[in-house]
Formats: C-alpha cells, structure tokens, sequence
C-alpha cells in the first residue's frame, strides 16, 4: 500500500511536526558526522518552500536518566541553521514541550523552523504513552516522519503523535525507503539476489525466511555461514558457531532446494589463529577449517563466485559483511562484495547497519541505488514485518 508523501498535502500556514532522524554521532559536544542532518534537508527545505511552519523533533542516544547535557540537540539546531542559512529556533525544554516550546512555535511565522529537545529526555517517549503523544501533537496541525530508522518501533513521537494529527504523511526520506525496498521485496527485475552477512544466523532467520519466497539466488557469508558448513558436515575450527541453530540451517536449506532458490556458501574462508589483524592467516577450504584456527573473510575463490553473482543480478539487496571487516586484513570479502554492487546495473540497495558502514567507508555508497539508513527497521522490513512507524501514515 503506498503511503501519502509531502508532495500529496498543502502545508501554507500550517504548523508541521516533523520526526527526523537526528541520532548523529558525537564526541566532546561535537557532532562528527552530520550525514544524517543533511539526509533531512530535502524534506525541510520542501516544507519551508511551501510555507509551513516546521517543527522538528528527533531523539538522539539513549539517555538512561532522563535529560542529559551530552544528549542535548543544541549542536544540532547549529548545523541545521548553518545548511538552511537561516536561525533554527532551539526550544530547550527538559520536559521538550515546554515553556520555550510553546512560545518559540507560537512565534512562528511561515516558513519559521523550531527544534524541539531530544524526545529520550521524556521516559514516556520509549514506551509510546498517550499522555506526552498529545503533548507533542498540541504543538502542530499536521505531522511528517522522516526517520526510517525508527519506524520499527512504536515510540511517542514516531506512532503516538499520528492518532491526534491529520494529515500524518512520509518525508522523502521514507517515501524513497518504502518506493525501493518495496519494489524489491514486491516486484524486482529479475535474477533477484539476496546477501546476507553478519555475525549469527539468529539475527536473519526472519530475513532468510521472507527472502527464500522471493529471491532467485541467497548467498551467505560472514560469521552465519560457519552454522551452515556444520550442518553441512563441515569442520569449522574455533570459528563462530550457533550449535543450537544447525538444524534450522539444515531446514533452511531443504527450503531453498524445495523453493528452487541458489542458495551459496563460501567454497574457502580466510582463517587466522588469533582474533586479531596481525594474526597468522592461512586460505582453507570452508568445511576444512583447522582446530585452532577461525573463519574471519570468505577466500578468494567464493570473492569471485559471490561478486559475479551480484555483478548480473537484475536486483540485489545486501545486509551484513563478509568477514571481520574492522580488521584489514579480513575486509577483503566486504570489499568485494562493495565493488560488485557498484559495478552491478541493476537495482542495487544496501539494507543499513554494517554493510552501509563498510559501504561507505570503502567510497562506493554513491555507485549504488540505494543506501538504507536504518539498520532494524530494514531488517524488519525485509522480513516482511509491518513497521508501526509506516503503519500510521496515511494511505494514497
């Protein structure tokens, strides 16, 4: 179902709470990446252009003990005044709907923009309480949400606040996560192509399961495929290893085969005898891993079968690296799997978390269709899970 986006309301005169996706990184007071701050301005400058009032919201970290210095927006409204070369009313208010709230937002004139405190800084914002939903609702005509990597969760300023506002419609940041993704879990050009990597097959038995009844190829790599390779029979070493989830992943392949799906496993890994950069590296087969030895990349035989894979498929979607990534010496396979996506000319999307950190750290995040920016909720929604979040929002 397609949802309503800022370009299906009028906004003139109308005040618009909008919940971005501010949880930027900081060190010592500082943001030092405000990717995420640049992400939203297209959908505030819209908002701007066409005369709403812009009431921004967003939480950022996870203050344990309600309102925190180190947690404050403050740098924020800074960074957002300096890209929109105009003041960014701060309205720091502990309680986040407070006095300086209601007197910045009654001041507003068309095309004004207010950021309200971090929503965290209030208990009630985590556990979705009606009471500060109605709060944040009292300060807006209407609400946007822009922060998809938040829709997985039923929070106050992200699922509450739409029972008391109309309309309640998608930012172009989630507007371009549901149009994509929802494509390729709906209708992909085909070969259709899934890569999944990551540390433990518990953390995807959803995402396998959804993606075998779609899918033309899976591949697995990264630290869940050591699991696969024992119930295939294989010897992994000291590498990770889920015993309790073997049998699932001897189910999941009878799936595959019963789907008529390619499912691939690594044909060699990389193995080192420490867990560590420098540590001594050997390129074993992938059932032959010796005893005091740990799988941490996949070789340089399954690099070639994987990346040509991706190469020709039609549509690929990737969640999670290859190997141990942080260390050099075993980013090799994320990096292969990184440069096939960017010379692949189909639809290619990268589903958050670690794969859009090794995605952009190794300068290849522009040669791709889309990076998603919320790591839960595109694993939830490439489980097919119904996020609350995108629930809420208006239907075209």
């Amino acid at each position: 179902m397609a949802k309503k986006t800022i370009d299906d309301i009028q906004v003139a005169g109308k005040r618009v709470l909008v919940r971005c996706d501010f949880n930027v990184p900081m060190q010592d007071g500082k943001i030092t990446s405000d990717k995420r701050i640049v992400a939203a301005l297209p959908t505030i400058k819209k908002l701007i252009a066409d005369g709403g009032k812009v009431i921004l919201c967003s939480h950022l970290g996870k203050p344990k003990n309600g309102p925190e210095a180190k947690f404050s927006l403050a740098p924020v409204a800074e960074r957002l005044s300096d890209y929109l070369n105009k003041p960014v009313v701060f309205a720091d208010d502990d309680n986040v709907v407070g006095e300086h709230a209601k007197a910045a937002v009654a001041a507003m004139k068309d095309g004004d923009v207010v950021l309200l405190q971090n929503t965290r800084f209030r208990k009630e914002e985590t556990k979705n309480v009606e009471e500060f939903s109605k709060e944040l609702a009292s300060l807006a005509d209407c609400y946007v949400d822009d922060a998809f990597g938040s829709c997985h969760r039923a929070h106050c300023s992200t699922e509450g606040v739409t029972k008391f506002l109309s309309p309640c419609v998608a930012g172009y940041l989630i507007g371009k996560e549901l149009s994509i993704m929802g494509k390729a879990l709906e209708d992909p050009a085909r070969p259709f192509v899934a890569v999944l990597g990551g540390a433990k097959v518990s953390d995807k038995i959803g995402v396998i399961n959804n993606l075998l009844e779609k899918v033309d190829t899976l591949i697995i790599g990264g630290g869940m495929s050591y699991t696969f390779q024992v119930a295939l029979g294989g010897h992994v070493g000291k590498s990770l290893l889920e015993q309790d989830k073997v049998e699932l992943a001897k189910e999941l392949m009878e799936k595959a085969k019963a789907k008529k799906v390619k499912l691939l496993l690594p044909v060699d890994n990389e193995a080192g005898d420490d867990f560590s950069n420098d540590c001594m590296r050997i390129t074993v087969h992938s059932k032959e891993i010796p005893e005091n030895f740990e799988g941490m990349d996949i070789g340089p035989k399954t690099q070639v079968i994987f990346a040509n894979e991706v190469v020709n498929a039609g549509t690929v979607v990737w969640n999670g690296p290859m190997g141990v990534f942080e260390f050099d010496n075993f980013a090799v396979g994320t990096r292969a799997i990184a440069k096939a996506m960017a010379e692949c000319q189909g639809v290619t999307i990268i589903g958050g978390g670690d794969s859009a950190a090794a995605i952009e750290q190794m300068g290849f995040a522009d040669k791709v269709t889309h990076v998603s920016t919320g790591g839960g909720a595109s694993l939830e929604f490439l489980e097919g899970k119904t996020l609350p979040g995108v629930a809420c929002l208006d239907e075209k």
